[in-house]
């Protein structure tokens, strides 16, 4: 039996973007949440303009699967998300 849903969060000081870090850390958080954790499914969002956070979710297997419309409330706005997810059998150990 698997747990349940996790969600995968990061944040990386700008002098470290674009080097490679974050792909890889979401890579072994994936690999981590399956081969240990025994997940089923694991998700992540990121602002509509994030487009490099959007791409290391991407790079890491996981799919774009909605926008949530006014999910967060951020500096005193309502903004929308989107969602990304990768379920274990879509999953490449």
């Amino acid at each position: 039996m698997s747990a349940d849903l996790k969600e995968i969060a990061y944040a990386l000081a700008r002098q470290h973007w674009n080097e490679g870090y974050t792909t890889e850390a979401v890579r072994a958080i994936i690999a981590f949440g399956y081969r240990t954790m025994r997940l089923n499914r694991i998700e992540a969002r990121c602002d509509i303009p994030n487009i490099a956070s959007a791409r290391v979710m991407e790079k890491a297997g996981m799919k774009f699967e909605c926008v949530l419309r006014q999910h967060m409330f951020v500096k005193n706005v309502d903004v929308d998300l989107k969602m990304y997810s990768i379920l274990r059998d879509e999953w490449a150990s």
